[in-house]
């Protein structure tokens, strides 16, 4: 293990295409993802991931109101370069393990976001995983990319 962050926060929405609301901790499930999340399930993007620091670029924008969840991520971090993170590299994220499948996405539908300043950075700077060990995963813990 030679890199970590930490995870700000956990975010939840129960339908697509929405913010995501901030809750206290989440339950991550093996082939599943966020427990109750609307994008859960048997696939390769189970769990979204985005740095603090990619939500303060936009911030930098002028763009008001953002804080976590409102790109759609599960999980807010802070401190990793996420997507500069190779495909199938392993992250301890508080009592889970996961491992990552897909570095940023295809934007089929332009968010608020995106009409607001003509940009977005889930699509670049945004990363999948897919859960390997369950558990829980709260604010403050620690990530750490094992080898």
């Amino acid at each position: 293990m030679y890199v970590e962050g930490k995870v700000i926060a956990i975010n939840i929405s129960e339908k697509k295409g929405v913010p995501k609301k901030t809750i206290p901790e989440g339950l991550f499930r093996i082939d599943h993802g966020l427990e109750g999340d609307a994008h859960a399930g048997n696939w390769h993007r189970q769990v979204s991931l985005l740095g603090i620091e990619s939500i303060n670029k936009m911030k930098a924008l002028g763009i008001e109101g953002l804080c976590t969840g409102k790109f759609a991520e599960n999980i807010t971090t802070e401190g990793l370069e996420l997507w500069k993170l190779p495909v199938g590299t392993r992250l301890q994220i508080g009592e889970t393990v996961q491992e990552v499948t897909q570095i940023g996405k295809e934007c089929h539908t332009k968010c608020a976001i995106f009409h607001q300043v003509g940009n977005c950075v889930m699509p670049t700077e945004g990363i999948f995983t897919k859960v390997l060990k369950e558990g829980l995963v709260r604010p403050g813990d620690k990530i750490e990319i094992l080898k």
